[in-house]
């Protein structure tokens, strides 16, 4: 015979569990959905804000279209160019360039500060001075100022205007006194007329030099017949958006070198390429998000299957791409998408369109006014502004949803235990009524086998 003994544990459990559990399942599928929900708005604002941020960059430059600057002697200086340089070519003739003055002051020794041993005065050709009590020098405090500490009391007066440095040449100490900047106005000058040392004085007063402060001196064209540009430093940027830097001076009688502005092909292709491969990575976060299901073989559907917010999302982008900006397309500049959306760039397409519209690429992609980017950009800004966005808006609805599911739970909890606690009293009553008859059965069995 079967055993019919009660468990009142077993029972309550699968009461309360069989009077919970419908509420139980849909909670959790709530539950999992509204993670599944917040866990894919993260996702779907880290794909918009690596977009934008790809977005931004591009738009930050004057021009998507890159130029590049050479120099047909590298060895005279270098160049390099912006892009609101135009294409062209230009001469140059470098007769000098720039210098920083330094001067060097041989024969110094250690001074007493006793007494009073007076100060320097240094002065450069553009008005910069300043003066050095040459007492306040002994950093040590032993009474006495070494070259080194003169050294020392330079540099924390000059302000970077002049540097000076110890070294010993032959046995001999010299400070070396070299100007910050370069050019003419670079001119060193000390005065030692203060000093009370007589052989401070005498060291300090026969400077030698070892740099002749310079002017740069270049010729557009020509040297003498050409037009001559003269100033302190050796970065020259008489061409529009050109940067020349000279670092040699060519010899009388020299070819001019050829300044030779073109586009950068490549870095050109670059922009464009770096926008193809932002636009890729967005749209592949936006299948994801977005893809059926296919139980069959094992696909789960995208978090945002079937929302229309996103859906309008993914269509406006597609859209943008397709837009007229200025009489010109993204598609007629070497770009293409394939069935599923993805972007190429073929950049053999590109320069043939950009030699037909060289301002083409900039209409397309715009200034910050108007174009793909700055349209772009806008709309985005709909999704991630971070206090009216729709990823804004969408968490807070989700976690408000959360914190209710929290609650429904918590709730569910309290229903299921307080059954389960009704349920088992129920149980063990019986199963001690149960107990009692089984006892009472078991004596009358035994009275009739005694009778």
């Amino acid at each position: 015979m079967a055993d019919s003994t009660i468990n009142p544990t077993q029972m309550a459990q699968q009461l309360a569990t069989a009077y919970t559990q419908g509420k139980q399942a849909q909670l959790k599928t709530q539950t999992t959905n509204a993670q599944n929900t917040s866990a894919a708005l993260t996702k779907l604002q880290s794909a918009l804000s690596n977009f934008r941020t790809a977005l931004t960059g591009l738009s930050g430059k004057t021009s998507l279209t890159q130029q590049a600057a050479t120099l047909s002697n590298t060895g005279v200086g270098t160049a390099s160019a912006d892009s609101t340089a135009q294409a062209g070519s230009y001469s140059f003739f470098v007769e000098q360039v720039a210098s920083a003055n330094q001067v060097a002051f041989q024969g110094l020794t250690a001074v007493s500060v006793v007494p009073i041993p007076g100060s320097i005065n240094l002065s450069l050709a553009d008005g910069t001075s300043f003066s050095v009590d040459i007492a306040t020098a002994d950093l040590d405090a032993d009474g006495k100022v070494s070259p080194a500490e003169l050294a020392r009391a330079i540099n924390s007066a000059s302000n970077s205007k002049i540097s000076a440095t110890v070294m010993t040449v032959g046995g001999q100490t010299q400070m070396v006194l070299s100007a910050g900047q370069t050019g003419a106005s670079s001119q060193i000058t000390l005065d030692a007329s203060n000093v009370n040392d007589p052989a401070l004085k005498a060291a300090l007063g026969a400077p030698q030099q070892l740099v002749a402060a310079r002017d740069a001196i270049v010729w557009l064209g020509d040297q003498t017949t050409g037009v001559k540009m003269q100033q302190a430093s050796n970065t020259f940027t008489a061409v529009q958006g050109v940067t020349m830097t000279f670092t040699k001076a060519m010899q009388a009688g020299d070819t001019p070198v050829t300044l030779t502005v073109t586009q950068d092909k490549d870095a050109t292709a670059a922009n464009v390429q770096n926008f193809v491969d932002a636009y890729n990575a967005l749209e592949k976060t936006l299948d994801d998000l977005t893809r059926s299901g296919d139980a069959k073989n094992g696909v789960t559907a995208g978090a945002f299957v079937s929302d229309a917010g996103v859906l309008a999302l993914r269509s406006h982008l597609t859209n943008a791409l397709r837009q007229n900006y200025g009489g010109a397309k993204l598609f007629d500049l070497g770009v293409s998408a394939d069935r599923n959306g993805t972007l190429s760039l073929d950049k053999t397409k590109l320069q043939t369109a950009l030699a037909a519209k060289p301002d083409a690429l900039d209409k397309v992609f715009g200034t910050a006014q108007s174009g793909l980017l700055t349209d772009t950009n806008k709309y985005l800004n709909q999704w991630l502004n971070s206090a009216t966005g729709q990823i804004k808006r969408r968490q807070d609805s989700v976690q408000t949803l959360q914190k209710d599911l929290t609650t429904r739970q918590t709730a569910l909890d309290d229903k299921f235990n307080l059954l389960y606690q009704r349920y088992l009293a129920q149980f063990s009553k019986l199963q001690s009524l149960q107990a009692q008859m089984s006892q009472t059965s078991s004596a009358l069995s035994a009275l009739d086998t005694a009778a």
